[in-house]
């Protein structure tokens, strides 16, 4: 059975969209996002687009930021700063990647973690490991919430990352093992990873190489949730998983395109009305 992020990413906007509107008629400040696009990468362009739209159909209000290529990573740090003490300002993002000038790490840490709404500062990070309330990252909250929706008790599960990224492989990891899920983290060196995907009741295919896993893989119904935004060899959009070889296997599935993907936006727009409710001691 598919799992619809198309139509889990509807419902759970139209709850945001409806919160914002509730504050809107209490004549408050709407909830602020502000997303930084560096340069002019054609796919940063397209996810910047995607979240200020978001951000149009729930209500709230956005900004983009551009900034030429050859912007410095101390003009940015200052933009940061004053974003930070901008209390008309609830979400900040800087999209991903940045020109090579400029250290990732030293401008995610820049940003208030209260602020923070793609949840990788390491504050939030930390929170994430330690089970306190934080802002955690928006796709692998996304797939919780997935999980969620179908009714599906991660509690004594199997679950299988394969993928181990700070942006989804470690944080998803620690969302399933806070549900009480035994956890188990693959990679490049892991060996005999068919075997250890055939044990996963939930697999989380998070590689990014297109139709790496097969029927070989996954074990009868289990639940498959596919991170991968593809190609194929005909240039066809697709995940890391071979949809069609796997679809009769498994119980879930999520879908390429149209599965996680959709989820992500609409966890940021949430972790955004969760940073402004935060602030605002709701």
């Amino acid at each position: 059975m598919l799992i619809s992020g198309k139509e889990i990413s509807k419902k759970v906007r139209d709850q945001i969209k409806d919160q914002v509107t509730a504050i809107k008629n209490a004549n408050k400040r709407v909830p602020k996002l502000v997303v930084i696009l560096v340069g002019e990468d054609p796919a940063s362009k397209i996810y910047v687009r995607n979240k200020a739209r978001g951000c149009d159909y729930v209500g709230m209000a956005s900004e983009i930021i551009r900034k030429p290529a050859e912007t410095t990573e101390d003009e940015l740090v200052e933009l940061l700063e004053s974003l930070n003490h901008d209390d008309s300002v609830d979400g900040i993002l800087v999209q991903l990647p940045l020109p090579k000038q400029i250290n990732e790490n030293r401008i995610l840490n820049i940003i208030d973690p209260t602020k923070d709404v793609d949840g990788f500062h390491p504050s939030n990070v930390a929170k994430l490991v330690l089970e306190e309330d934080g802002l955690q990252p928006c796709t692998p909250r996304g797939m919780m919430v997935m999980l969620e929706e179908i009714g599906y008790d991660l509690t004594g599960k199997e679950v299988v990352v394969v993928g181990r990224s700070n942006i989804v492989g470690k944080p998803v990891a620690f969302m399933a093992l806070n549900r009480n899920a035994t956890v188990t983290i693959c990679h490049s060196r892991t060996r005999d990873l068919e075997k250890v995907c055939q044990r996963a009741d939930v697999l989380i295919a998070a590689t990014g190489k297109p139709k790496m896993f097969n029927h070989n893989h996954v074990k009868k119904g289990a639940v498959v949730l596919d991170v991968g935004m593809d190609h194929d060899e005909n240039g066809k959009l697709c995940g890391d998983v071979d949809f069609d070889d796997v679809k009769d296997i498994v119980s879930y599935i999520t879908p390429v395109p149209g599965g996680v993907g959709p989820m992500t936006i609409t966890m940021l727009l949430d972790n955004t009305l969760k940073a402004y409710q935060a602030k605002q001691g709701d």
